[in-house]
């Protein structure tokens, strides 16, 4: 039920090896998965190929409808049994989001969200019958700081049940989210005022300890896995409890004593 071997995995999104899709990637070929890469541009694939050298990899550039249609086709592996979407962008002109520009966006939900419904359509004809489709959101959509990406990633939250029942029409192929909180990524440095924010984190989690990458890495291969096989279209908050302290008395101790 936890074996990967001759399976094939298509991986969006591995910026460096601290991003989320990397420790997904570096995790399933541990586990003897044979990997599909993209990368947005051919320089940012040259990057890709030296951290994964005997994987196949692609450029894909998932504003470009070319690219999409042109995927299928390109690739080598006779099939797909996983996707994981890890793409999210955001033009943060404003700190006001009353103030997003139009364009900003229709751009950013196009990327963060609504190019994994684009994603899973091209790959149709490559998908096994019993495919797991996997993309990663955040645990608190509505976070000041993540600005008009909080809403753009609620929309991603919601698409795996629509995407789900959308393919249960005619396959057993499943589609989950994982909504995780805070991280230490480089992604996560061009969040305005984001280490203020991931230290309050975790400080609300039950463990004291924020979220580590290798842990939504390993919530990945569980949803990868047939162990998972009964989890369709939900969204599974991993956030080391997060959500559940955010009324922690140390915390609103330090907050009080700071204040009055």
């Amino acid at each position: 039920m936890f074996d990967f071997r001759e399976k094939n995995y298509l991986i969006t999104g591995i910026a460096n090896k601290k991003s989320v899709a990397f420790y997904v990637a570096k995790a399933l070929k541990e586990q003897g998965a044979h990997l599909v890469l993209t990368g947005q541009t051919e320089e940012h694939l040259g990057s890709i190929k030296k951290l994964f050298p005997n994987e196949e990899a692609y450029k894909l550039d998932v504003e470009s409808k070319e690219d999409l249609e042109n995927l299928s086709k390109t690739i080598k592996a006779p099939k797909i049994d996983g996707l994981l979407h890890s793409i999210a962008f955001a033009n943060f002109t404003t700190p006001n989001f009353l103030a997003t520009p139009r364009e900003d966006f229709l751009q950013a939900t196009q990327i963060s969200a609504f190019s994994f419904v684009e994603l899973a359509h091209a790959l149709r004809p490559k998908l096994s019958n019993n495919a797991s489709l996997v993309s990663i959101s955040i645990s608190n959509t509505k976070a000041t700081s993540y600005g008009y990406l909080g809403p753009i990633k609620a929309m991603l939250n919601s698409l795996a049940g629509y995407m789900a029942k959308s393919f249960s029409e005619y396959s057993q192929i499943r589609v989950n989210t994982i909504a995780a909180g805070p991280l230490k990524t480089s992604a996560s440095a061009g969040i305005p005022d984001y280490l203020e924010n991931y230290l309050f984190a975790e400080a609300l989690t039950l463990r004291k300890e924020a979220l580590k990458t290798d842990e939504v890495a390993k919530t990945a291969l569980y949803l990868f896995s047939d162990l998972s096989s009964g989890l369709n279209g939900e969204t599974i908050t991993l956030d080391a409890g997060m959500n559940l302290n955010y009324f922690d008395q140390d915390v609103v101790r330090t907050y009080t004593k700071a204040k009055f």
